[in-house]
């Protein structure tokens, strides 16, 4: 993704197997850029504790899912899903 340009340089560069500690010392000031704002990509790994990772491409998942809903936009907004278990969803409207 677009936003992870700088961050996929580097962690493709790194030697694995690394741990999260190992990349945030090494790249946790690379801020990300996201639909309504910025965050680090430490912060974002950091989300999910401590792990070791085998490989870049377990890295890059793993920031990914932990990004902040900065990442989304606009925040529960979807005119195409049906809605989720236990959720109401929009009245429907007849034209």
């Amino acid at each position: 993704m677009r936003f992870m340009n700088d961050v996929d340089e580097k962690i493709d560069a790194h030697s694995y197997p690394a741990t999260t500690e190992e990349l945030v010392e090494a790249y946790g000031e690379l801020e990300l850029e996201l639909a309504d704002g910025t965050e680090t990509f430490g912060d974002a790994i950091q989300r999910l504790g401590e792990q070791t990772f085998e490989d870049a491409e377990e890295v890059r998942l793993t920031a990914y899912s932990a990004l902040s809903e900065s990442a989304v936009g606009r925040v529960g907004y979807s005119d195409r899903d049906a809605p989720g278990l236990g959720e109401n969803g929009h009245e429907q409207v007849s034209f």
